[in-house]
């Protein structure tokens, strides 16, 4: 399965930039979506996740309130709006595709619960 990611790029603090991606597998609307990033010098980190059917999201608490995921399964596409972006959010985000379906723990905020992941993309903020 690949995951094809786009957007991202270069904002000035307090802006917004939009992330997408997508998946190459036709049950798209199968796998809880997530969000990760890394920082330079800095392991991985939880951005965000949403369930398969959408209905459920869940944040790191660093993005609570400025960024949202989403996703439509008509398009096989997922999102990550980031709003009120801070210098602290510059780094290089991946999406991710995994097979859990329980959020009961917080297994699902590890790198490990992700089957597939896509190139990255770069985010920098700054003015």
């Amino acid at each position: 399965v690949q995951v094809v990611q786009s957007g991202g790029g270069l904002e000035q603090p307090g802006g917004s930039l939009r992330l997408s991606c997508t998946t190459s597998d036709f049950t798209f609307e199968t796998y809880t979506m997530g969000w990760f990033r890394q920082a330079p010098g800095k392991g991985q980190e939880f951005v965000a996740a949403i369930n398969g059917p959408g209905e459920n999201s869940y944040y790191a608490d660093s993005v609570k309130g400025r960024f949202t995921i989403s996703r439509d399964n008509a398009k096989d596409t997922a999102y990550l709006q980031m709003n009120n972006l801070e210098p602290e959010d510059t780094a290089v985000y991946y999406c991710t595709a995994s097979y859990i379906t329980r959020f009961t723990n917080d297994y699902y905020r590890s790198a490990q619960a992700y089957d597939y992941w896509g190139q990255g993309t770069q985010v920098t903020v700054s003015s």
